[in-house]
């Protein structure tokens, strides 16, 4: 048993990070049992527990008279570099912010311990640029102000991390009332919990003992009242960019300004040049606002539902000269399989990562593959919804003028955007102009469900094949003939192009193509190896 000490080592630390590991390896899968939707996916758990064995492996390595500072900073960078999905980057954002509030200490207070997790809070709320209430974000800040408030009655650390948890699980408790997916569903948030998992190993490695398992009883069911908890898609339909000069603001005040006008905010503030691009239901109020900081240039609004190309403000920045070093703007890109690998490569991919649905790369990779490639700059194609937090933040770590991402979530709006990229323009007109076009896709997908649920108010049932347009569930069927037939009357298309994946024969694929133009003989439809584990057909429709 841990005894009370005034001040904690960096073996302590240490001891409290390898427990939150095997925390994850006993319950990651209750904590993936908590995720509401059944497509395959990175599941939170599985996420978390890969982000911490890269933190476990670092640590184990060495000493044990490491100092505080040692033992943070190493696990913060650890974590950083094996981030997987977006639970597991802002793990590694919380474990950074940690990291932070130890620079520079040999051993600290429990009063410092207190004041490093808020960084960590803080850190991790950075890392979404639209946080929301009811998710692990929540349980974070409610354990930190637990830590901090034992931090003032006592000096115990084991007290410290118990009020922290039972703080937490009382945060963890209420999100079901703050996302009606989670109301839903009847489960809490898998993120939460895992948050949890996370603090009770650190207070199991402090007392030197084994993790408990984490006894849940709620379980993702579909006997709930559903309610649809999606937003709308054009909520904010016009796309506003403009550039301020003459300013004199920092970041934090524009954003705070608009945050209220929009989403999909892009800020730079350059000197007194600040750069905008926001997605608003009033742009009007957007330049009234943006004005009072200087004077207003290239401005551009486009309306989204009318699908125009867009082009943003012109780079300021002086192009990459080749003098000898690397040159250029190249794209990086995730496939989910060799044959999407080997097209995406055909049109002008430089570098691949493989990736995809439960199969997210940290981000150690992608910054191998940057600072191992041809070009002076990359853009990210992560072509999934669950790595996008892991290309921003290695857009962070590599910095702006060397990495930009497109937040691409499916396959048919990364091909999109790879049709639409151009080496001659700059990195950042390729990635607007990408990212725009990338918008404009209509993606579709098959797979499997692999548990019960309720989306939207549809039932899923566990072994039903899943038709999921534009990423979100649109029927079910009892084969993939008769999902298809529902998912293509649902538009207007004329080209159909169609990835098979591992699971079917390209025998069997064909013969769902001769269906599909029994069906409707003015349909265009190409047939493409795609590879992809999970999904037997991936699509994209125009």
């Amino acid at each position: 048993m841990f005894q009370n000490k005034r001040y904690i080592t960096g073996k302590q630390i240490k001891d409290m990070l390898l427990g939150a590991y095997h925390s994850f390896e006993k319950n990651y899968q209750v904590i993936n049992d908590l995720n509401v939707f059944p497509v395959p996916d990175g599941d939170t758990g599985t996420n978390m527990m890969h982000t911490m064995a890269s933190v476990a492996r670092e640590l184990s390595a060495m000493s044990d008279e490491s100092t505080a500072s040692e033992i943070g900073q190493a696990a913060a960078k650890s974590a950083i570099m094996g981030a997987r999905g977006n639970s597991g980057v802002i793990l590694s954002q919380l474990l950074r912010g940690i990291g932070r509030g130890l620079a520079g200490k040999k051993n600290v207070s429990n009063n410092e311990l207190g004041k490093a997790f808020q960084y960590g809070v803080l850190f991790a709320y950075r890392s979404v640029s639209k946080p929301v209430e009811g998710t692990i974000l929540t349980v974070a800040r409610g354990m930190a102000k637990g830590a901090y408030t034992a931090t003032r009655n006592c000096d115990d650390l084991e007290e410290v991390l118990k009020e922290a948890i039972r703080v937490g699980k009382l945060e963890l408790a209420e999100t079901p009332e703050k996302l009606p997916a989670l109301k839903a569903a009847g489960v809490v948030d898998a993120g939460g919990q895992g948050l949890i998992a996370f603090l009770e190993g650190c207070l199991a490695g402090l007392r030197g003992e084994d993790c408990a398992e984490i006894k849940v009883t709620q379980k993702a069911n579909v006997k709930m009242q559903a309610e649809d908890a999606e937003p709308l898609d054009l909520e904010f339909p016009y796309c506003t960019e403009f550039i301020v000069k003459g300013a004199s603001v920092d970041k934090k005040t524009v954003v705070e300004a608009l945050d209220g006008f929009g989403n999909s905010m892009i800020v730079a503030v350059i000197e007194d040049i600040v750069k905008v691009h926001i997605h608003s239901k009033n742009p009007g109020n957007v330049l009234n606002t943006a004005q009072q900081w200087g004077t207003l240039h290239d401005i551009k609004i486009e309306n989204m539902v009318d699908q125009h190309e867009n082009r943003i403000f012109a780079d300021e920045e002086e192009a990459v000269q080749a003098n000898g070093k690397r040159a250029g703007v190249g794209i990086l890109s995730v496939a989910a399989g060799d044959g999407i690998a080997k097209i995406m490569r055909e049109l002008g991919a430089a570098e691949i990562i493989s990736g995809g649905q439960s199969m997210n790369p940290p981000v150690e990779d992608f910054v191998n593959a940057i600072e191992n490639g041809e070009y002076e700059q990359y853009i990210i194609l992560p072509n999934n919804k669950n790595i996008i937090l892991a290309a921003d933040q290695v857009k962070k770590m590599l910095g702006v003028s060397k990495v930009d991402y497109v937040p691409s979530t499916n396959l048919a709006q990364g091909m999109t955007a790879l049709f639409h990229f151009d080496p001659e323009r700059s990195m950042e007109e390729n990635t607007v102009v990408m990212a725009e076009e990338a918008k404009a896709a209509t993606s579709g997908a098959i797979t499997i469900a692999v548990r019960d649920s309720i989306v939207g108010g549809m039932q899923v049932h566990k072994g039903e094949y899943l038709g999921l347009l534009n990423d979100k569930i649109f029927c079910t069927g009892l084969s993939i003939k008769q999902v298809l037939d529902k998912m293509l009357s649902a538009g207007d298309y004329e080209l159909i192009s169609m990835y098979y994946g591992e699971d079917i024969t390209k025998e069997e694929a064909e013969e769902i193509v001769e269906h599909l133009e029994e069906i409707n003989e003015d349909w265009e439809i190409e047939l493409f190896y795609g590879g992809q584990p999970l999904y037997p057909l991936l699509f994209s429709m125009e």
